[in-house]
């Protein structure tokens, strides 16, 4: 894989949406959502992260913490759009839209519940088993927090109304596959590709996973509120040394080395993904060529 090749393969993101797809690209963020009568509704806004702005933030590990919050905060906003768009019009009238506030509140939220449930839970558990070797004490806290995330994916995947989200996760997917395949990208050509990617989202949780293990087996066995608070503060750290291995599974070689680590990701995409129809990859093609595209910055539009 040369240089230029990682780069268009690291230039788009996407993540899937009620009834849409967003989709992230160096410059711009485009959410296109599928409405009530059919057409696509496409929110296009220009994006500079803050990795880009100073050296300073774009230094590894610090960069990976980074786009990790700012793709939440991105994810939020473009998850307020779709509900907006994908809601009958006759219910856009009896529901103002989300402020400001309440999308902070959210996300606060958000982040607690994933904090109380993937890393203090699982701590709490693993000190009831009364283990006195740190090593032990860490990889019995691990797989707590690993079954925790699968129970939690198994969960969602019971609930009957996320198997479209599930299915724009596969068109996401499959969308940016066939891009970064090269040529023009249209529902047949996607279609032909895996709903299996290496850099997603899944893939990623079960790396910090995997990654604060081998971090916390570092820190010891916490036994005192100051050890507690020291391991909860190197979770962003975590999060930034993950990213950089997702990132680093877009080239062949490490692939070829390391890829048992990526393949519990790929496992569990079988669960989160699913076989997308036509009009779900039209949304999500939608998204790309409108994150793509330096003409429809700023711009709210509906297509056929």
């Amino acid at each position: 894989m040369t240089d230029e090749d990682e780069r268009r393969c690291l230039q788009v993101g996407g993540q899937a949406v009620i009834e849409g797809v967003m989709m992230r690209s160096p410059s711009a963020i485009a959410t296109a959502v599928r409405c009530p009568d059919g057409q696509i509704a496409i929110k296009t806004e220009s994006f500079l992260s803050l990795t880009k702005r100073h050296k300073l933030w774009n230094l590894p590990v610090i960069r990976g913490a980074i786009v990790l919050v700012e793709t939440f905060i991105i994810a939020l906003k473009a998850l307020t759009f779709s509900v907006e768009k994908a809601e009958p019009d006759e219910d856009k009238k009896e529901k103002k839209g989300i402020s400001a506030a309440s999308m902070v509140f959210t996300m606060g939220a958000a982040l607690g519940l994933g904090f109380l449930v993937f890393f203090y839970l699982p701590l709490k558990l693993t000190e009831l088993l009364k283990f006195e070797n740190g090593f032990y004490f860490n990889l019995v806290d691990g797989f707590i927090r690993l079954l925790f995330i699968f129970l939690y994916v198994f969960i969602i995947t019971r609930w009957k109304e996320m198997r479209r989200v599930f299915q724009y996760h596969g068109a996401e997917h499959k969308t940016i596959f066939a891009y970064e395949d090269g040529g023009q990208v249209t529902p047949q050509k996607a279609r032909a590709y895996s709903r299996l990617h290496p850099r997603c989202s899944t893939s990623f949780l079960l790396i910090v996973v995997m990654v604060s293990v081998f971090v916390f087996i570092l820190l010891g066995k916490p036994e005192s509120i100051p050890d507690r608070l020291l391991r909860f503060s190197f979770i962003l750290p975590i999060a930034g040394i993950s990213y950089e291995v997702l990132k680093l599974s877009a080239r062949p070689a490490v692939n070829r080395r390391l890829g048992f680590m990526f393949w519990p990701g790929l496992l569990m995409q079988r669960l989160t993904t699913g076989e997308p129809e036509d009009d779900q990859l039209e949304v999500a093609i939608a998204a790309l060529h409108a994150c793509l595209d330096d003409k429809l910055l700023e711009t709210e539009r509906v297509i056929h």
